[in-house]
């Protein structure tokens, strides 16, 4: 360990996120590897290590032959101010070295509130913020994940995006980089090169021109670049690598346990939801595959727990079978197997009783809204005697505590649709009194409302988020009628869900705002400790830039949007034709039930029934 850092972790929080050494982590000969990659995750250890992207991208990388990929995690505050006191750069785990001397510095971004933090990151370890001011191939300053379907906001300093999965286009993507090191490329002959890579999209290669209005007036792709770049997914998930070595970290976090994914995509088309639609189509890992990964992955790190992982986890359709077949090996080792959230309409006693062979550690449901008019306008498919049914089940099978999540703001809601979740609340509270066989353990019940926040790819792209004055007007509404004791209400804070609008729905003129707001001080915006709606207030004055623009503002039909030269492989065709349906308040089966032809089954070599 470096001496210098040696001296300062005695004075930092959780001084174990950054001595690395952990069981299963990554070590290679430095004479053996000609690429060395950092693998940069712009949050805390704990958040980074929790995610499963991240763990399978590593184990990927590190599979290639000459190629060593390490982890990279944002320091807390006061490591920051250590390092930039002893002028520590931002240095890879495994090895401690400075991450300026690598190759690639690869970002993994599910959160546009990360922004920041990539700036930060970039700076501390003394690399140019942004693209054009790094003339050389390396390091090449690359990102990828679910907030990078609009990456305008962050284009400026970003070499290029990976969109989709990356199993696949990140190998390609890494072996050009070493020919191009190889036979003495430009970084333009290489970008050139890399745009027509699938997958790969290049924001310095495409010339935005603006209206008088501020819109976007056209996307201008140059030197051979695509119109359109389209997502990379694996085709086979029984072939997709999976991190049964995972590493085992030195101190607690957020998700501290075996991650099994079962499949990608979501069969339901809440509207909503980005993820929903950037992930599909449908694939599902076999029943016996996902069952030896199991085995596998608890026998190698000694975990006790196994969160069964996926978008909607009760949509795999072998759940049951696979639970039955996991059973005698949790028996015997005291392995608990979990579900992160459940769908309300297929939560069966068969599947609460095998989950409740493990500890009960209370049940999530996200009925999303409170009234079934404002559940058909989003597609959420679900009405209040299947979430109620849901609900006597795991009463009646023991358990006493059920989390519920709702969002305000959603396009339509009106103060009768926000008081329809007090309404919700009470009645699962009456099903308790119900079901419960021992009502002296009490019950816990927690609603808890997020800020809804209009996301590119999705049916509601179109819509504005409300106000953040309206917004608190109906926590206060709903704060009011939640008069049930056993009722706990939690709410997000309107500030960051109003920045957030701001950037999943900005384009490159919101780059300087970024800049403004990391000099002042801007870090770690995902954190309520770190974040000032003041400071990014001042950086929109210092700017000219309007955030209502961006956040309160509806979008035409054909507007173009800042994120259009990148596709999902879901048609905007598709997508206002959903839109269209909420405006209407009918729904659309799932996918299991009719091909509702939005375009990504194509991108399997399917048909699609537009």
């Amino acid at each position: 360990m470096d001496k210098k850092l040696e001296r300062i972790l005695p004075r930092v929080q959780k001084p174990a996120r950054y001595v690395g050494g952990e069981y299963n982590a990554v070590i290679k000969d430095k004479v053996q590897v000609d690429t060395r990659i950092a693998f940069c995750f712009p949050d805390t250890y704990e958040i980074g290590m929790s995610n499963l992207g991240m763990r399978i991208l590593y184990g990927v990388m590190n599979q290639m032959e000459g190629v060593w990929c390490e982890r990279v995690f944002a320091p807390w505050g006061d490591m920051e101010e250590e390092m930039r006191r002893a002028d520590i750069p931002l240095f890879g785990l495994e090895s401690g070295d400075p991450i300026t001397n690598f190759d690639i510095v690869a970002f993994s971004v599910g959160y546009e509130m990360a922004f920041t933090a990539i700036l930060n990151m970039l700076d501390l370890a003394g690399i140019p913020l942004r693209s054009a001011q790094r003339d050389g191939l390396t390091p090449l300053v690359i990102a990828g994940g679910t907030a990078m379907y609009n990456a305008e906001p962050i284009a400026d300093f970003i070499d290029l995006i990976s969109l989709g999965e990356g199993e696949d286009i990140t190998v390609e993507l890494v072996e050009l980089h070493r020919r191009a090191r190889r036979e003495g490329w430009s970084k333009a002959e290489f970008l050139r090169a890399a745009a027509r890579l699938d997958g790969i999209y290049v924001p310095s290669l495409y010339e935005i021109a603006y209206n008088d209005d501020g819109t976007v007036q056209a996307i201008t792709p140059r030197d051979g670049a695509p119109a359109v770049v389209t997502k990379r997914i694996v085709h086979d998930m029984d072939k997709a690598y999976f991190p049964v070595n995972t590493i085992v970290p030195s101190t607690e976090i957020v998700q501290d346990r075996v991650m099994l994914e079962l499949f990608r995509g979501c069969i339901r088309g809440c509207r909503f939801c980005q993820a929903g639609y950037v992930y599909r189509p449908v694939r599902n890992r076999s029943r016996e595959l996902c069952a030896q990964y199991c085995l596998d992955s608890c026998n190698d790190s000694g975990y006790q727990e196994v969160t069964l992982s996926s978008l909607s986890t009760s949509d795999y359709p072998p759940l049951t079978e696979l639970c039955d077949q996991l059973e005698p090996f949790c028996e015997s080792r005291h392995v608990n197997l979990s579900l992160p959230s459940l769908r309300a309409d297929n939560f069966s006693m068969a599947l609460m009783q095998r989950l409740a062979k493990g500890r009960k550690t209370g049940l999530t449901f996200a009925p999303e809204a409170g009234t079934q008019r404002l559940r058909d306008v989003i597609n959420k498919n679900v009405t209040l005697e299947e979430l109620l049914n849901s609900c006597r089940t795991a009463f009646a099978g023991g358990y006493n505590a059920v989390k519920l999540y709702f969002m305000l703001g959603l396009p339509t809601e009106t103060d009768e649709d926000v008081l329809g979740i007090a309404d919700v609340a009470a009645r699962v509270m009456h099903a308790w009194r119900e079901s419960a066989p021992n009502k002296q353990r009490g019950v816990r019940i927690t609603v808890s409302t997020s800020y809804f926040v209009p996301k590119p790819h999705t049916a509601f792209q179109w819509e504005p988020q409300i106000t953040r004055e309206e917004y608190e007007r109906r926590v206060q509404l709903l704060r009011q009628a939640m008069t049930t004791k056993t009722v706990t209400y939690n709410w997000h804070d309107g500030q960051t869900s109003f920045i957030e609008a701001v950037l999943a729905r900005g384009d490159r003129r919101l780059g300087n705002v970024l800049e403004a707001v990391w000099r002042k001080g801007g870090h770690l915006d995902a954190w309520e400790e770190y974040f000032s709606l003041d400071r990014w207030r001042e950086a929109f004055e210092e700017c000219g830039v309007d955030p209502a623009f961006y956040a309160y503002r509806r979008r035409e039909k054909d507007e173009i949007m800042p994120w259009d030269m990148i596709s999902s492989g879901v048609t905007r065709q598709y997508l206002w034709r959903e839109y269209e349906n909420a405006m209407a308040g009918v729904t659309t089966p799932d996918c299991r039930t009719r091909c509702n032809g939005c375009g990504a089954n194509q991108l399997v070599g399917g048909k699609c029934d537009v």
